[in-house]
Order: C-alpha cells, then structure tokens, then sequence
C-alpha cells in the first residue's frame, strides 16, 4: 500500500503555562517546571555516577516503603481483583484527556492524549528465541518464529516539547503484524500490541490516582498530584525520578510493561526492551540547548549506520503480594524472579524520517486488548486501558478525518 499524509502536527512547542486558578499554585508549578527543564542540561554529567551508587538501593528502600503500606489480600498467583468504583474513574480519565485533546489540538491536527510526540515509526522484526524454558512457551512465545513489526517511539505528552523540555521519559509501542489466532478486540485480526515506557513503575498506582493525576495535568501542574495535602504520591514521585533523566537516544533505553500480561493460563508476567549495545550517544550542545529533535535526529543516524537490536525479557510472577497485579506502582523484584531474554526486536536499517512516514503514525492505534488470549492484560489500569485506548483512538480519527486502520507491513510512503 502506498500511503500519502498530509503535513505533521508533532512540530516542537513549550509547554504551556500552569492554569490553577491560584497564583500561589502556578508559580509553583512553572517553577517546579523550569527547574527541572534546568536541571537536565547538566543531568548527564552526574546520572552515571547517580545510577551506579544509588539509583537500585533507593528503588528498593523505596518499594519497601510502598510494600509496607500495602495489605497482603492474599490473592493467587495472576488474580485479578477490581477496585470499587472503577467504572467511574475510568470515565473521569477519558473525559480529562478528551477535554485536554480539544485545548492543545485542532481538526486535522488531532495527536494522542499520552505519548504523544513521535520520535519515529520504523519497520522491525520481532524474532522469538529457539529452546525457551517449558514455562515461557505460551502464546507468541510457544515456538521460534518471527513477526514484522511497526514500532512507535515517542515522547511523554500530552505536549509535544523540544526534546531537551520534556520531563526525560521515553516510550515504545510494537504492533506485532501476522499473529494468527481470535483477538481480545475484533477491530483488528492480526496484529498484537506491546508497549513500555522508560520507568520500570507506572506513574500512577492504579486508575483511581490515574483519575486525580488527569486532573491535575489539564491544569499544566501535574507536581500536584505528587505533592499535595489530601492523596500525595510522594513514593511514586521518588520512583518515577530514579529513571527520568535526559535521554540519549529512544533507542538507548530500557523500557518497561510496568503493568502484567497472561503468560498463558494462570501465569503473569511482566515484560520488558533492553538495549543491547551499552553505546551512548553525545547529546549536542549541553549544558547549552540542543536541537528540539535530538532524539529523533539519534535515531536517524543509528539507522543510517546499520541495524539496531533490542533484548524482549520476560519477568513471571511467583509472589502474588511483592509482585502484585493491581498496583502497577510496585516494582517486581528480580530477586524473586530474573528477567529472562525470550526474543529480539531487530530493527534494520532504513530510512524512516519522511514527513508521510511520521504522519503513518496518526492512522495506526495501539491498544493492549489487540492481543491473543494467552497474553490478556491484567489488572485495573489495563482494564481501563482497554476503553480508554478506543476512545480517544476514535476521538483523534473523528478529528482527523482518518478512519481506523490494520497495518499489514507492506505500507510504503510517497
């Protein structure tokens, strides 16, 4: 198929300023803002020696204070349990993020709600590993075979920021092409979604702080929901904060489900991206500022030098209450269960950086339900998911003019 879009959107822009209703309150989140848009100009000089000293003991001083608030439920292993009320947040979500879509975006222009500037779709392989272990061999995993791909790299949103701007998270879609079998969601046959972002916690335990934390961003002051006197959040701030850092290269990354997967029948897992060259890019200009797409521009010239190969891990569920189902907050402990290396996402090397190309991205939509049986998510916030995904999917195609849209991997742009 050859596909001609129209001119993109995903054009670099400053965020805009707090809208609280208090002047107190904006100041404090602009300031918040600038300092740390400030501080990421100087981060990679000093993150190396952060990670390797203290990043991983204060990741776990920090779940264990998380854990230690957490009551054991006692549920079994890849139990689901949904939260009261959940409906209702589910709706309170897609009601802030429409709302935000039709302030920052106009017809034709429509982009997505989160995730939402485009680094770059590329074409991929994703190839499933010959001898896995007996208990790794369900679904996509249950044999060595290997899907086309289309992978979407992109930055936090819901606005689309000069890349240094950003808060320093990254994250990856792949839509797996050619998957037989019946899908959770009939809007399309044959693909199976992944995603993952740069932090191996979710930002928001679950979809009741998911909720608050929608509030607070259509107000441009999401440190509100991290900091404030009714629901803080202020242990999920501190993990979120371990891995926000400036970015090198989306392709540079680990990147993390956050959330749980079936592993066939009775099974969770986690997934999880890894890079597998420990190369850094440079990061022109800082402390100075850098190009708005140095990121993307990291990507083109990784591509035109030769293939890139990331490492797929799986990581099982064997303690229903350290490595929990419905709160995405926690981190799963790897000494409780090692990420295990099942596939690799081979990207070769091509030229992806059109303008058609990047605008390819509007058409497609990811969701976590386009999977296989085997693979259901788990939990309240894929559970909301679920809707959340479609309905602002079909918001941003009813502004676009775009319908939906099955890739097959044979698109070609003009």
């Amino acid at each position: 198929m050859s596909v001609i879009m129209s001119s993109s959107s995903n054009v670099s822009r400053p965020v805009p300023r707090a809208d609280t209703g208090s002047v107190v309150k904006d100041f404090i989140a602009n300031t918040s803002l600038r300092l740390l848009q400030f501080e990421r100009r100087f981060d990679p000089f000093v993150r190396p020696a952060f990670d390797a000293v203290l990043r991983d003991p204060v990741a776990r001083l920090t779940t264990a204070l998380i854990n230690w608030q957490r009551p054991n439920e006692g549920l079994a292993l890849a139990e689901e349990r949904p939260l009261p009320g959940e409906d209702e947040f589910v709706d309170s979500v897609i009601a802030s993020f429409q709302l935000q879509m039709r302030k920052l975006w106009k017809p034709g222009g429509f982009e997505r709600g989160g995730n939402t500037k485009t680094q770059g779709i590329v074409r991929a392989e994703f190839i499933v590993h010959d001898n896995l272990p007996p208990e790794f061999r369900h679904g996509i995993y249950a044999k060595p075979q290997t899907f086309r791909a289309w992978v979407r790299f992109s930055g936090p949103g819901p606005y689309i920021t000069p890349d240094i701007d950003d808060v320093g998270f990254m994250s990856i879609s792949i839509k797996l092409m050619g998957v037989p079998g019946p899908k959770l969601m009939d809007e399309e046959k044959f693909t199976l979604d992944m995603f993952g972002v740069s932090t191996p916690t979710f930002v928001t335990p679950d979809i009741r702080a998911n909720a608050q934390l929608q509030i607070e961003s259509l107000k441009n002051a999401q440190i509100f929901y991290f900091v404030n006197l009714h629901r803080p959040h202020l242990l999920d701030g501190i993990m979120q904060g371990l891995w926000i850092k400036t970015q090198s290269s989306p392709f540079e990354a680990p990147y993390f489900s956050c959330v749980p997967y079936l592993l066939g029948e009775g099974q969770a897992m986690q997934y999880s991206v890894w890079p597998k060259t420990k190369t850094r890019t440079p990061i022109p200009r800082l402390p100075l500022r850098p190009p708005d797409d140095y990121l993307r521009n990291a990507m083109v010239a990784a591509l035109d030098a030769g293939d890139v190969e990331l490492d797929i891990r799986l990581q099982r569920q064997t303690d229903a209450h350290l490595m929990p189902i419905e709160n995405a907050a926690v981190l799963w402990p790897e000494r409780l269960s090692p990420r295990v290396s099942v596939a690799t996402l081979r990207i070769p090397r091509q030229k992806f950086n059109s303008p058609a190309q990047l605008e390819f991205a509007k058409r497609l939509s990811y969701n976590p339900w386009h999977s296989i049986a085997e693979h259901r998510p788990l939990g309240n916030q894929s559970r909301a998911r679920r809707r959340m995904y479609y309905e602002l999917s079909k918001l941003r195609h009813s502004m676009n003019a775009v319908p939906h849209y099955e890739p097959t991997g044979d698109e070609v742009f003009d």
